[in-house]
């Protein structure tokens, strides 16, 4: 799949607008690196674009973000989900699966369907937990651990950051 020169250019313009400093995108046998200056103003761009054999490569790379992530507060639908209110320390047992990349966050599949995982449910390495929607992009999220979910931390259909974190699995 490769992207034509409009494409190119209006993302160029997502991420001179967004504030992020890299994105590397790969497709296929394309590779889109672009890189703000932290010097230049936002609206300056170096970019790079080039043809070169990938072996396996993501449907999305992951995007590298400065910004801290804003937060997110619980849906009341998952707030009645949720266990008792627990200890920050008792966090420290679990494993935050993270978003690989900047998008939009949805729990299910479609509309229609139900969620990928709730509360309670166990999950396995290489589970899909989530999709992440990037530049009109659906990438499944997978799970990197077993155990179970014991809590979700972003609300459905909600914006998310690299790195920002998605879920809290209990390994044990």
């Amino acid at each position: 799949m490769a992207l034509d020169i409009k494409e190119i250019q209006e993302l160029i313009k997502f991420v001179a607008k967004s504030g992020v400093s890299e994105v590397d995108l790969e497709m296929g046998e394309m590779k889109i690196s672009i890189k703000t200056p932290p010097k230049k103003g936002r609206g300056q761009v170096e970019t790079l674009v080039q043809q070169i054999p990938v072996a396996a490569a993501p449907a999305m790379a992951p995007v590298a973000v400065q910004a801290a992530p804003a937060p997110v507060p619980a849906a009341p639908a998952e707030a009645s989900e949720a266990p008792a209110a627990t200890p920050a320390d008792d966090e420290s047992n679990y494993i935050t699966i993270k978003s690989p990349m900047i998008g939009t966050f949805y729990r299910k599949p479609s509309p229609d369907k139900d969620a990928f995982v709730s509360i309670g449910d166990e999950v396995s390495s290489g589970s899909v937990v989530c999709v992440v929607e990037a530049m009109k992009l659906f990438n499944e999220i997978e799970s990197e651990v077993s155990g179970k979910i014991v809590k979700v931390l972003v609300e459905d259909m909600s914006p998310v950051e690299y790195d920002q974190p998605l879920f809290l699995v209990d390994p044990s």
